[in-house]
């Protein structure tokens, strides 16, 4: 069949009403995690240079080789949509000089952007939630984040999801590993996969996360990471066991987890829910100690994690949004401009309250039949009858249904008390 050429670019969705309302109570109940701990929100440009991503993440990456959405612009800039917002925040931080201003604590949200084949839990336009922690070097920082995560699910009222942590010391001990695994590779490269093969010569650490069932099997004898560690690699990763093991949060240790991005050195961890599928990593960070340095700034210590937010929101219980407060409904070409008048009180009257007006063409029993399908509270009926003796109808539409007649002057505080009436009997009428 002919594509639409006006359809969606393929693995770039649109987020309906319903989806938007689900993914807003997921990043509301974030927002609130991170703000009692002391997170402050940081908005990054989707577009940034491409060598920001190129420098940060490793030219020997799936995401660089294969997965960014490169473009010139019209002074002849090579630049790429994000793919990640790390770099982009460790940009920031350079770039305006938050460092000197003492630890910062950071979250953020947002579209990232990779060209990747869509398929269940991964499109090429996709959203996270991330957080990024400056300027503290010491192994408590580790145990904070994975609490935090932690105190994040139970906010969500999820369950079952799996938290995996390992160490890959500084830059000099996996340096030195990429050899000891290059030796041990090298007599077996000819039943390695193609990619395998590749990634053998140019970075053998990528082995450790191969999908391949033979590259695995090889690595169940392979030399472990943690061997070449040296002491004050050692003591690090002890000491963010002993400390992840004192907040009550549940792990378990994986030798073989590297994450996809070459800027993370010390520990890595991932948190990953089996009923995602193939798919199941949820949230995925680390300590990232040498990338502020590494892309101009002064020597800064971090660790962050992000979270998939199309993942997350396919764990956590449905959101449906409740119907309005209520619905002004006007009944003749009369009753139109005072309705309007009646809706722009009631707005200003009666903040944080749902107030929708049933406009257009349609019979009051159409109308009342849309209201009670949005779920709606009550319906406010205005027509000739009512406009001569100055009152509204009030028609309650959950629970012990009534009408009432009510002075326009008084509709406010009228709507104000019926509303617990109304409210305590929705769950019944559903």
């Amino acid at each position: 069949m002919k594509r639409n050429p006006l359809a969606h670019v393929r693995g770039m969705n649109d987020l309906l009403p319903d989806e938007t309302f689900h993914w807003q109570k997921i990043e509301s109940v974030a927002r609130d995690v991170f703000h009692r701990a002391g997170y402050r929100e940081i908005r990054l440009p989707l577009v940034e240079e491409a060598a920001l991503f190129i420098r940060s993440i490793g030219e020997v990456t799936d995401i660089v080789e294969k997965e960014m959405y490169l473009f010139d612009d019209r002074n002849g800039d090579r630049l790429a949509l994000r793919p990640e917002a790390t770099a982009g925040c460790v940009r920031a931080v350079i770039e305006h000089h938050l460092g000197r201003e003492g630890v910062q604590r950071l979250w953020y949200t947002g579209p990232m952007f990779r060209h990747e084949r869509p398929q269940k839990g991964r499109q090429r336009q996709f959203h996270q939630i991330g957080v990024e922690v400056f300027g503290i070097s010491t192994p408590d920082l580790e145990a904070e984040l994975l609490l935090l995560t932690d105190e994040l699910w139970t906010a969500l009222g999820l369950t079952g999801l799996t938290l995996e942590i390992n160490t890959l010391g500084t830059t000099d001990e996996r340096s030195h590993y990429r050899e000891v695994l290059l030796d041990y590779f090298t007599p077996h490269r000819g039943e390695l996969e193609p990619d395998d093969a590749r990634r053998l010569d140019r970075n053998p650490l990528r082995l450790l996360d191969s999908k391949s069932e033979r590259t695995r099997a090889l690595l169940e004898g392979a030399p472990r990471l943690i061997d070449s560690l040296g002491p004050d690699s050692r003591a690090h990763w002890e000491r963010v066991l002993e400390l992840v093991t004192a907040t009550g949060v549940s792990f378990r240790v994986n030798p073989t987890l590297v994450r996809g991005l070459d800027y993370y050195t010390q520990t890595v961890f991932e948190w990953t829910s089996p009923a995602l599928g193939a798919q199941s990593a949820v949230c995925s960070g680390g300590r990232y100690d040498n990338l502020v340095e590494h892309l101009g700034g002064s020597p800064l210590p971090a660790v962050g994690w992000a979270l998939g937010i199309e993942r997350l929101a396919a764990l956590v219980p449905a959101h449906r949004p409740k119907g309005p407060d209520a619905v002004v409904i006007p009944v003749g070409a009369r009753a139109e401009a005072v309705c309007l008048a009646l809706l722009r009180d009631l707005h200003r009257l009666l903040p944080g309250r749902q107030i929708e007006s049933s406009l257009g063409a349609g019979s009051l029993k159409a109308r009342l039949k849309q209201a009670d399908r949005t779920g709606a509270r009550r319906a406010v009926i205005v027509g000739e009858d009512e406009l001569m003796r100055g009152v509204v109808q009030v028609k309650t539409l959950v629970g012990e249904r009534r009408t009432d007649f009510v002075p326009r002057a008084e509709l406010v505080e009228y709507l104000v008390g019926a509303a617990g009436r109304a409210d305590s009997s929705v769950e019944d009428r559903r």
